[in-house]
């Protein structure tokens, strides 16, 4: 059987994995299986949490959007369902942000929507 050279592909794999590792702690950085090993985790780890982002801030704005809400004698759901029957189509970035920045007129919004629950 004839010898593989690999010539410096080994080389040019390990350095690579090596790069990605940098910042890791102890020989997580420094010693090649290690870091393939933090690499292939945290590689993971970023894809998961990629599709998590979305759904931890869609929570964050709801918390936001339902301690306004019940501020002005509203619940978070009744909220939203008031701004279906009224056809405001507003996400919940948006009025996650309205609360935050401008709370007048969100307080305005909620009673717009507390005339039509009533």
């Amino acid at each position: 059987m004839a010898r593989v050279k690999r010539g410096n592909v080994l080389q040019k794999r390990h350095k690579k994995i090596l790069k990605y590792a940098k910042g890791f702690i102890g020989s997580k950085s420094r010693l090649f299986t290690a870091a393939n090993q933090a690499v292939m985790q945290a590689f993971k780890n970023a894809y998961r949490d990629r599709k998590k982002r979305k759904r931890d801030f869609r929570r964050l704005w709801i918390v936001r959007i339902n301690a306004i809400c019940r501020q002005n004698g509203l619940s978070y759901n009744q909220f939203v369902n008031g701004l279906k029957h009224k056809n405001i189509l507003i996400n919940r970035k948006m009025l996650a942000n309205l609360a935050v920045t401008n709370e007048a007129a969100f307080v305005q919004l909620i009673e717009n929507v507390k005339a039509s629950v009533a």
